[in-house]
């Protein structure tokens, strides 16, 4: 499955993070309640899937989710520098509003 938001192609969206691949890019997790679709959480690694099945914010993702599905999808930059990448999830966070301090 795939689809295009905010200008990219996403693989996706799947129940399970293990679904995705273990390639770098930059992952959305939603949750989707009724027929709405939210996103919860935006990030970026060098490996999404690795990433994802082994993060520990799987209970926080949960929590933000209770009353709907959590579903998991990423775009794959192999293409592109960390620094690109970075680039790319922060977009993504300002155009969902799900804005995390820079560390």
């Amino acid at each position: 499955m795939s689809f295009e938001q905010w200008g990219y192609e996403f693989d996706g969206a799947y129940s399970a993070p293990d679904r995705l691949q273990s390639m770098a890019g930059v992952y959305v997790i939603w949750c989707k309640t009724d027929d709405i679709w939210r996103v919860i959480d935006v990030g970026q690694s060098a490996n999404v899937r690795q990433k994802l099945v082994e993060e520990g914010r799987a209970g926080c993702w949960t929590n933000d989710c209770r009353l709907g599905t959590l579903y998991f999808a990423a775009t794959y930059t192999r293409d592109i520098s960390e620094a690109e990448r970075s680039s790319l999830e922060q977009m993504i966070r300002r155009l969902t509003n799900n804005v995390r301090e820079a560390m």
